[in-house]
């Protein structure tokens, strides 16, 4: 997993609480699970106007116009502003894989879905919990002609607005040490490969009839 470093990114306002993972990535594309090439169908309902397959070539499909996604100003979106309980539904992986898969590093929300917040962790997606009068006046600068840029800052848990203003989060230690240092779950058990062969040589001494 790659680490998260600290970074400057355009807000793409979705103004929808109940978000679930089947609107993030619909169900025909969970066939893969190779992490990666689910970009282009993340939101596929909302986003284009036909039905998306696996494999699909996207550049030609027909757009929604209406989906904050298609507005050239967020195309290069990094942070996805959203409203309560952002995740919902099945514990897909894809879900963060897709939105990671498009660009994004962060989710802001009032809430999330306890899955896929922790999913989330996993895969390098950083979500982010604000109250929800932060995350009205959040939607109130995004949906300007201007895009609203924050700086991102997960040592300090601290988000800077393009005005100066900042904004602390809260985020516990073990997952906040989880994407500083790129650490998925195979990572942190890897940090602990001295510990478990010397368990293993034990036990290879004290019981070898097991390894015959």
């Amino acid at each position: 997993m790659e680490a998260f470093k600290n970074f400057t990114g355009v807000v793409a306002p979705l103004d929808r609480a109940n978000v679930d993972t089947d609107a993030i990535i619909p169900k025909q594309f969970l066939k893969s699970i190779k992490r990666t090439g689910f970009g282009p169908y993340l939101f596929d309902e909302w986003r284009y106007l036909d039905h998306g397959e696996p494999d699909m070539d996207c550049s030609g499909r027909p757009r929604n116009p209406e989906f904050v996604l298609n507005d050239p100003r967020f195309a290069q979106a990094q942070i996805l502003l959203a409203r309560e309980n952002f995740g919902c539904g099945s514990s897909r992986e894809h879900a963060p894989w897709a939105l990671t898969d498009f660009g994004f590093r962060v989710i802001l929300a009032p809430s999330f879905a306890d899955i896929f917040f922790n999913n989330s962790f996993k895969n390098g997606l950083l979500p982010i919990v604000l109250d929800a009068k932060t995350i009205d006046a959040l939607f109130a600068k995004a949906g300007g002609e201007t895009p609203l840029s924050i700086s991102v800052d997960l040592s300090a848990q601290t988000l800077t607005l393009d005005d100066g203003s900042v904004i602390d989060f809260d985020v516990d230690a073990g997952s906040k040490r989880r994407l500083i240092e790129g650490l998925d779950d195979i990572g942190l058990t890897l940090q602990e490969v001295e510990t478990i062969r010397a368990y293993e040589e034990r036990r290879r001494q004290e019981a070898p009839w097991l390894f015959i």
